[in-house]
């Protein structure tokens, strides 16, 4: 089955969002990043520095299905930037949405963690960075993508895993 949309997944600051937008471009496909559909009370929870649980996620897992399959349904391919931390997570953003492939975005808290020290316009805090750490259920069906690289290496070893076109 050919590849028709993308999860990029991944905990805060491993480059859902610079990587999935490089990867967009490339593929001329649509990016559409998860910060976005989050509602307001989350995000403010998560400024407040206090982690979100199941039921806060609950609907924004909803919207984010939504959209990977409305966009499917249009003929499009989307690439989602999101964290999908747990499993579950993951199987409800890809149930029924035939063709999308997660790409996990791995790297060490250490490199990470200066990452998101670099970043002050993000509503997602370093101190929370552990708790995803120890959330994450590392999938056992995706890509691996290693974030010590540059962004366009990255790009091009997804390119490469996923056997994608890039018109070039």
């Amino acid at each position: 089955m050919s590849v028709t949309g993308l999860i990029m997944m991944g905990v805060s600051g491993s480059g859902k969002t610079s990587v999935g937008r490089a990867l967009a471009a490339r593929l001329g496909w649509d990016f559409f990043d998860g910060d976005d559909f989050q509602p307001v009370t989350n995000k403010l929870k998560m400024a407040a520095g206090i982690p979100l649980d199941d039921a806060d996620r609950a609907p924004w897992l909803e919207i984010l299905h939504a959209k990977l399959a409305s966009e499917l349904a249009e003929g499009r391919h989307p690439v989602l930037a999101c964290s999908a931390l747990k499993e579950r997570y993951r199987r409800q953003l890809l149930h029924g949405n035939a063709g999308v492939r997660v790409v996990y975005l791995k790297g060490s808290f250490e490199l990470i963690r200066a990452r998101m020290q670099e970043r002050a316009d993000h509503y997602m805090k370093p101190g929370m960075l552990r708790g995803q750490f120890e959330a994450l259920e590392e999938p056992a069906n995706a890509l691996v993508a290693d974030v010590a690289a540059e962004p366009e290496a990255i790009v091009d070893s997804i390119c490469r895993g996923l056997a994608l076109d890039t018109g070039g």
